[in-house]
């Protein structure tokens, strides 16, 4: 989340209010309004970053000889694609609670203060540059060599030969040709012997590559591209045994519904600690006047478990302010009798540092 311009003005801290339902959906935007400023405290969306990889074959053009001149067995002769989960990493990300949205409104009888909000509303310091909101790696796929033409490595006899079997033959033949001379190379009593190591090493790996272009044309050729999918769920109670995605080994991600697909699950356990609230002494606090102050949230902890059949894939830990609670910190701290800077977890909505100094 990129941070928005500062939000800068005299701010009475006496004023902060929670927004009613109807106000949240509809009248209220994140940033300056008639009645101030409005933010938001975030709720903790499950990420599931996942890697599906392709495996593509196409045979080769002598994929029929391939048994009878080179030994080979089991070389397909029809191409396919087929898909497999390498991977699966699980991460939080913060997203507006809509049920959480307080504003705070202007007064010239109170000291300057700053408010940093990110770009969908959330609240991530006062009076102090917001820092960056962790994120995941993006993923990048590795570079693919790229691909090589086996009849630049063909003879002339081969390229001219009358029909493809006899052309499989002549190249079976320059195949064997190639290992024998890498074997007298590496044994030493090969008719031209390089001077030093590295001449030696340049002729070896270009025999290797000539080896493998011209067997690709019996073996085939196998490509194989890894793409990430980001799954976002956003929990608002336990979950067990909700199917999170399905793959499919001839289509790849498929829909939950598309039964084509192997069902991979999700399972969200609460695990948080918290102390109970005190509900009568939450009722009395309903009926006084808003107190002042900053609303912040004291998250709980969920645990995410992916599973596939009856193995687990990845589990993790991660904090839930939606299974926790929201808390007032005081507006004493923001009087002009004190210098104070807060930050605030972009992820969770938790206090993550508090600085409050009295000036001298």
């Amino acid at each position: 989340m990129t941070i928005k311009n500062f939000l800068c003005g005299c701010i009475a801290l006496a004023a902060f209010t929670p927004c009613t339902a109807q106000t949240q959906l509809s009248a209220y935007q994140p940033g300056v309004t008639a009645e101030g400023v409005v933010y938001y405290l975030p709720q903790t969306a499950v990420q599931l970053r996942v890697l599906v990889e392709k495996t593509s074959y196409e045979p080769g053009d002598f994929a029929r000889y391939a048994q009878r001149y080179l030994r080979l067995n089991d070389v397909a002769l029809e191409p396919s694609t087929t898909y497999r989960v390498t991977s699966i990493t699980v991460g939080p990300k913060g997203v507006p609670d809509t049920t959480k949205v307080y504003s705070v409104k202007f007064s010239p009888k109170t000291v300057a203060a700053n408010l940093a909000l990110s770009d969908d509303g959330l609240l991530l310091a006062i009076n102090a540059e917001a820092r960056p909101v962790a994120a995941m790696p993006a993923f990048e796929a590795a570079k693919k060599p790229a691909p090589v033409n086996p009849r630049q490595f063909m003879s002339e006899e081969i390229l001219t030969a009358g029909s493809t079997a006899k052309m499989a033959e002549l190249t079976a033949r320059e195949i064997y040709d190639l290992r024998e001379n890498r074997n007298l190379l590496i044994k030493g009593q090969a008719d031209f012997m390089p001077t030093d190591g590295t001449q030696m090493q340049l002729m070896l790996s270009q025999l290797d590559k000539q080896d493998r272009a011209l067997t690709q044309l019996f073996q085939g050729v196998t490509t194989r591209d890894t793409t990430e999918h980001v799954i976002t769920l956003v929990p608002t109670e336990a979950v067990s045994n909700e199917v999170a995605f399905r793959l499919s080994q001839r289509m790849g991600l498929v829909d939950v519904d598309d039964l084509s697909g192997t069902p991979y699950y999700i399972n969200i356990e609460n695990i948080s600690n918290l102390p109970a609230i005190d509900e009568e002494a939450a009722a009395k606090a309903k009926r006084k006047k808003v107190q002042a102050g900053i609303y912040v949230n004291v998250p709980g902890k969920m645990r995410v478990t992916v599973v596939r059949d009856t193995e687990t894939i990845v589990s993790a830990e991660l904090p839930a302010p939606q299974f926790g609670q929201v808390e007032l910190l005081s507006g004493e701290l923001f009087d002009k009798h004190y210098t104070t800077r807060l930050w605030i977890s972009g992820v969770s909505g938790a206090v993550e540092r508090l600085e409050a100094e009295q000036p001298k």
